[in-house]
């Protein structure tokens, strides 16, 4: 028989969650067997959402009729997307249920235009998270300076986040801590944390993609190529380990507080000289997350490497940043880099989105 190696990954201690959404997955029950094979939460983005209502015409009929009422194109860009996020909510319910409310999440991010306004990010999370009305929802959040006492606040008033777009070591422990403190409040004012959720989301390939175009011409570089990224994740987890633990978070944990899982996101191998499994066989252990473009999960399911391998080689990932610091590479500047084209990204998805749905509404008027 042929192992299932999505929930073999559950042996370790890890969650596949699914890095896509669309109504016709939904509809077709695509993202139903997804859920049957192993796959136990969803994340979505402006990109994913700009594939799935730009292309086809399965949401065609729906925008005429919001256009004929009037809506504009922000206003159909929500009601598309709140009503699928509202499905695959109630898809991955039983999950939720089931796990005791650690999986079974599904994502949607505030405006990638509040990147670096933190009222306006408290306001549209909680505008969200009551539209949605559901409690197996994270509400995404970006891991700016501006985002982390956003993070804070959310966790305090309970909803749940999901931190996007981490790339640096300092970033996510900002992001971390910024939990923590929420959950602090949350218990200072005698509120209940036993149900608060919360994933730190680290991005994988895209920070070999940066490093390996800076070490391009170089020669003492070669070695070092398509490391650097599963050397920070696993930096990342030794800091994860490290926040919880100790005084504070035991005070915490007392009270039914669940870790922040870091969750491994961007896990598609970009360059095809890497496996294509790579971001998700290097970055298998304990309380953590880990979402899949489809191409990926599949690709996993069909010969990924099981074992626990997050674990390893810490002291090596931690040297690699010193060699690749001896050969110029700043990596604190890779990953200054990495969240502005990370935001920017965002923005333009949303940006080309709109404009799709302003043409589509003005067919559907003509």
């Amino acid at each position: 028989m042929v192992e299932n190696r999505l929930l073999a990954l559950q042996k370790y201690g890890q969650s596949v969650w699914i890095d896509f959404i669309s109504r016709d997955a939904l509809a077709n029950g695509e993202l139903a067997r997804m859920v049957e094979d192993g796959v136990l939460g969803l994340t979505s983005n402006p990109s994913i959402f700009e594939k799935a209502i730009s292309t086809g015409k399965t949401y065609d009929a729906e925008i005429a009729e919001l256009a004929r009422r009037g809506k504009s194109a922000p206003q159909i860009y929500e009601a598309l997307t709140l009503a699928d996020i509202r499905a695959a909510a109630d898809l991955l319910r039983p999950v939720y249920d089931r796990t005791d409310a650690l999986d079974g999440y599904v994502s949607l991010e505030v405006s990638p235009y509040l990147a670096h306004d933190t009222a306006g990010t408290i306001a549209e999370a909680r505008r969200l998270w009551a539209a949605l009305d559901r409690s197996n929802i994270l509400i995404k959040v970006p891991g700016t300076p501006a985002g982390i006492p956003a993070i804070a606040e959310l966790i305090r008033s309970g909803i749940n986040v999901n931190v996007t777009l981490l790339f640096a070591l300092d970033a996510y422990e900002a992001a971390a801590n910024a939990y923590l403190d929420g959950l602090t409040a949350r218990t200072g004012a005698g509120g209940d944390v036993r149900r608060a959720a919360s994933v730190a989301s680290f991005f994988v390939s895209r920070v070999d993609t940066a490093v390996d175009k800076r070490l391009a011409g170089h020669p003492a570089g070669v070695p070092l190529r398509g490391r650097a990224a599963v050397a920070n994740a696993r930096l990342a987890y030794a800091r994860f380990q490290e926040i919880f633990a100790g005084p504070r978070w035991e005070a915490l944990a007392a009270r039914g507080a669940r870790t922040q899982r870091p969750l491994w996101a961007s896990t598609s191998a970009k360059d095809p000289a890497y496996p294509d499994t790579i971001y998700v066989d290097e970055l298998i252990g304990p309380h953590t997350v880990n979402t899949m473009p489809p191409q990926t999960l599949a690709a996993f399911s069909d010969h990924g490497r099981l074992g626990e391998t997050l674990t390893q080689g810490v002291a090596e990932a931690a040297a690699l940043m010193g060699q690749l610091a001896a050969v110029g590479i700043d990596m604190a500047d890779v990953t200054d880099e990495l969240l502005c084209a990370g935001v920017q990204a965002f923005s333009d998805a949303f940006d080309k989105l709109l404009a799709g749905l302003t043409a589509k509404v003005a067919r559907a008027a003509a």
